[in-house]
């Protein structure tokens, strides 16, 4: 495994971190006990940063880490997010009230004194004009109930207005091959002001796997089904907003590039390490397995110049037109 430093925090975080959303719900069927496997598995391969929500399965995710880190000696870096238990969800309820109660919440659901990175769960554009909600997040951490904050954005033009704000150490925004955007303005701008990035959605919903085919199905509780037209929530946050047979037809391109002692899950993932303003790739795991698979690609060789322009060739005529000016 890999390490880098999580922006100005202090923590020297996996590369090949731990998604948590898959564990908690809105994936299909998801075991408690398989997914406390896959959590422990990540932990034996040097995983130390895990990714999760107050919404993953009400809570469901939270608490699966409180159990893991109970019967962990490690140090285990947690992030956890708030604000989409908001409904309706809008500007005007991020605020105090509000803020402090999902805290305490996630506080109890952790097992914790105080959260190692909150992150605000893809608010509204406005709240990222709002100062007086990171006014809220500084008193949240002069309590000692945060020890840092970030956010996480659908959009570069939100993460570019987040850093703005000085105690925001961390963006966690969707980057992979078929979302290459954030690579452009935003990661200088990250690098610059020293902003950990966490990138998330790292496979595209599973695309980029290169397991799926026009033939997979999914269950009813799985927004790859539910949320293919932002039915639920952003339509980004789906299959990173692409199209599912065109992104299909582009894995397909992709396959030749990837070396046969590799899997094309750790050639995405490797792709996204290639950029060092990325800190980490936080892709779920919902067994030992996937974990396996998923930290190998930290300690992959780089992706030499030629494959590198050639991913980029097929990003260009496949997916671009359908996604970088969206988000």
């Amino acid at each position: 495994m890999q390490y880098r430093e999580l922006g100005r925090t202090g923590m020297k975080v996996s590369t090949i971190s731990f998604g948590a959303w898959a564990i908690g719900g809105s994936w299909g069927s998801v075991d408690d006990k398989e997914s406390l496997s896959a959590l422990h598995r990540s932990i034996d391969l040097g995983v130390n940063f895990i990714d999760t929500a107050d919404v993953y399965g009400d809570g469901r995710s939270e608490r699966l880490v409180a159990k893991l880190r109970k019967e962990r000696k490690e140090t285990i870096y947690v992030a956890t997010k708030a604000g989409r238990r908001l409904d309706p969800h809008v500007a005007d309820g991020y605020n105090r009230a509000n803020l402090t109660a999902f805290v305490e919440r996630s506080l109890k659901n952790l097992a914790t004194d105080a959260i190692d990175l909150l992150q605000l769960h893809c608010p509204p554009t406005e709240v990222y004009y709002r100062p007086e909600t990171f006014d809220v997040l500084d008193d949240l951490v002069r309590a000692g109930k945060l020890r840092h904050y970030g956010v996480s954005v659908e959009k570069v033009e939100e993460a570019l207005k987040a850093i703005e704000y000085p105690n925001v150490q961390t963006v966690q925004i969707i980057f992979n091959i078929f979302r290459q955007r954030p690579a452009e303005l935003f990661f200088a701008e990250a690098l610059r002001r020293k902003v950990g990035i966490l990138a998330r959605v790292p496979l595209a919903s599973g695309l980029l796997t290169g397991k799926l085919t026009a033939k997979s199905t999914f269950e009813a509780d799985d927004h790859r089904l539910f949320n293919r037209h932002g039915e639920s929530f952003d339509r980004g946050e789906t299959f990173s907003g692409v199209d599912y047979d065109t992104g299909l037809q582009a894995v397909d391109e992709l396959r030749p590039l990837v070396p046969s002692d590799w899997s094309m899950t750790q050639f995405a993932l490797r792709w996204i390490l290639m950029f060092d303003a990325v800190t980490c790739a936080i892709p779920g795991a919902k067994n030992p397995s996937q974990a396996e698979d998923n930290a190998k690609s930290a300690d992959l060789p780089e992706l030499d110049t030629a494959t590198m322009g050639k991913v980029r060739s097929i990003y260009d005529a496949c997916i671009r037109d359908l996604v970088h000016q969206y988000w």
